[in-house]
């Protein structure tokens, strides 16, 4: 599975929560970087792809989707945060609030005023992911490879866990705009293959003939490709 975190909106730019504001877009920046998606993934079968339901998700995926023909499911479980009373907010003043302070150290008690809470939204996407790993394995087989479009925040709480990490700690992860990151879904346990990867192309991620799925890794780590 490889998550794509949307490309830079005008939001990211001028550094305000855009939240689900309706109607947020990329700027040129994000529009750049929806492009280069096109070529990091140019030799990666898509057996699938599913998108948050917001604009800015929607656009990053409108190249891939001309080159694919692979139509996204949108999916509302992978929809940015409901940061309520603090959607469409300047950052530089939500610092000052004391809520910062417990989402940067304590995030699994944080809840937004009139929002939802991180572990809310972790246990939604989490949920959301894993419905649809099992729906295209079952369609595609165990090494058909999919992609997901969706949000900072639902992305770090979907790898928090896919790392088995406490959702406190979950602020440690960095997720850039436009960025990839694959995680690999076994019998066994996930397995995260990228991280906050912006650069190059994805072929490595795509399983080999004969793997069996690399649900465990060797003493002394991986031997290379």
């Amino acid at each position: 599975m490889i998550l794509l975190r949307h490309a830079r909106s005008v939001a990211n730019g001028a550094k305000t929560l855009a939240g689900r504001t309706p109607g947020v877009e990329l700027d040129d920046t994000g529009r750049a970087q929806a492009n280069d998606v096109v070529g990091r993934l140019a030799a990666v079968p898509l057996a699938g792809m599913v998108r948050s339901p917001l604009l800015r998700c929607e656009q990053t995926l409108a190249p891939l989707v001309r080159e694919t023909g692979v139509e996204p499911v949108v999916e509302p479980g992978l929809a940015e945060v409901d940061y309520g009373a603090w959607t469409g907010k300047a950052l530089k003043s939500l610092v000052e609030e004391p809520l910062w302070r417990v989402i940067q150290a304590h995030p699994s008690a944080a809840v937004f005023p009139d929002g939802e809470g991180l572990a809310e939204v972790q246990a939604r996407a989490v949920a959301a992911v894993r419905r649809h790993d099992r729906r295209i394995t079952a369609e595609h087989g165990e090494h058909a490879v999919w992609l997901l479009c969706s949000h900072g925040d639902v992305i770090k709480s979907v790898l928090a866990d896919a790392l088995g990490m406490h959702l406190d700690a979950f602020q440690r992860i960095v997720v850039e705009p436009g960025s990839v990151s694959v995680v690999r879904y076994t019998e066994l346990r996930p397995m995260l293959l990228r991280l906050n990867d912006t650069g190059g192309d994805l072929t490595e991620v795509v399983p080999k003939p004969g793997d069996s799925g690399a649900d465990t890794n060797p003493v002394g780590g991986t031997t290379g490709g």
